[in-house]
């Protein structure tokens, strides 16, 4: 036995001591395209690698959270919000004897498919898609469009065939859907590639699908992408004046705590009390009652203020007005434009030549960075302050 064998055996054995038989070993990886390279990393700690390394993983560091275009350096943004999702998946992962790897890999990717703005973005979008008869525009979806068929494994002139990601990770990041609120998940562990893409064809084309991850692993991922944002939301809100501490309902004060820290303990705690050594991931009814009340009280109070709306009006015709440049663009064989320059060239000619220019169009606004998308509009509509702060 040669001295990769040794390290891969190693590891093997390491999993096998420390994962629970409800766990996902590494040699339940699936993959579409079979790999023959010898890796002694094991199948799904080579995804999180894959997702790290990728372009689209680069764009979170310039992608909103909740607050867009404010210029705080400690406001959540997206690459800090996946960051915090995997540290404490993979915490709740060690304690409850499930795959560190895969809740690292599916955290790490959950959220690559968001567009500028966030979730306003994201429902901007879909309207937009919708008018160009080219489906639904949904992050989740878009986060495996991305990993799936328009990443690269390096940064070679090679064509974009995607990352080649196991299904177990696919499915988690299809499935990780936080703002969905439960108090228990049994996961679904009856699934294929046909599944999965069917239900991704779904999702696009405005079927709502019930979509439950087929993984322990992807279930825990799911409530831990709400543990992570709940309460740093609520800080950043305190911190720009938008609410005071106080103004938390009692229920969530007494059950969950005032701070993120005293937050993200409590419902932590409870998660891991009331799912080890079980096939399911739930929390207690109190814990969950009050979580739902806390989302409840971020919608009214946080997500649906002024602060999050006031410019919606002009975001969309800018988004619009751009989608409707960029595919003329295209239409026009136009190579200087940035919508080949900094995105078709990246990926290859097939992906022009075999998908509709409105498509294409899409692709390239959700992988916008916030500042990019200003940059873009500023030069497109070639008006100085259309970039200008708040």
């Amino acid at each position: 036995m040669n001295f990769i064998d040794e390290i891969i055996k190693e590891l093997d054995e390491l999993e096998r001591k420390n994962l629970s038989e409800n766990a996902t070993p590494n040699s339940a990886g699936i993959r579409r395209r079979k790999e023959n390279e010898l890796d002694i990393r094991p199948a799904f700690l080579r995804d999180a690698d894959r997702i790290l390394h990728s372009f689209a993983f680069s764009r979170y560091i310039d992608k909103t959270q909740v607050f867009y275009n404010i210029k705080k350096d400690f406001i959540s943004h997206r690459v800090l919000h996946v960051q915090w999702v995997s540290k404490i998946s993979r915490f709740c992962a060690r304690v409850l004897s499930l795959n560190e790897d895969l809740v690292e890999a599916i955290s790490l990717g959950h959220d690559i498919g968001h567009p500028p703005r966030s979730h306003v973005g994201e429902e901007i979008l879909t309207n937009i898609c919708l008018k160009h008869d080219i489906g639904q525009f949904h992050h989740n979806g878009n986060s495996i469009r991305f990993l799936d068929k328009l990443e690269k494994r390096d940064f070679s002139d090679k064509k974009a065939i995607g990352l080649n990601l196991t299904l177990q990770v696919m499915d988690g990041i299809l499935c990780h859907d936080g703002e969905r609120h439960e108090k228990k998940i049994i996961p679904d562990k009856n699934k294929d590639f046909y599944k999965f893409d069917s239900q991704l064809n779904d999702l696009f084309g405005g079927k709502r699908p019930k979509l439950i991850p087929m993984t322990l692993e992807g279930c825990l991922v799911r409530f831990v992408d709400s543990i992570a944002y709940v309460g740093r939301d609520f800080e950043d809100a305190i911190y720009l004046n938008i609410i005071n501490r106080n103004d938390l309902p009692n229920t969530v004060i007494n059950k969950l705590g005032t701070t993120n820290r005293e937050i993200i303990h409590n419902l932590v705690m409870d998660l891991i009390k009331n799912s080890k050594n079980q096939n399911y991931i739930s929390y207690s009814n109190e814990i969950a009652n009050a979580l739902a009340e806390f989302k409840n009280f971020n919608y009214e109070n946080i997500y649906n203020n002024p602060i999050n709306t006031e410019d919606r009006e002009q975001f969309e015709k800018k988004m619009s007005y751009i989608f409707d440049y960029f595919i003329k663009n295209i239409k026009n064989n136009e190579r200087n434009s940035k919508i080949f320059t900094d995105h078709v060239n990246l990926i290859g000619n097939d992906y022009l030549i075999t998908n509709n220019p409105a498509v294409i169009v899409r692709d390239y606004i959700s992988g916008m960075t916030d500042a990019y998308f200003l940059k873009i509009a500023n030069q497109v509509l070639k008006k100085p302050n259309l970039n200008s702060m708040k």
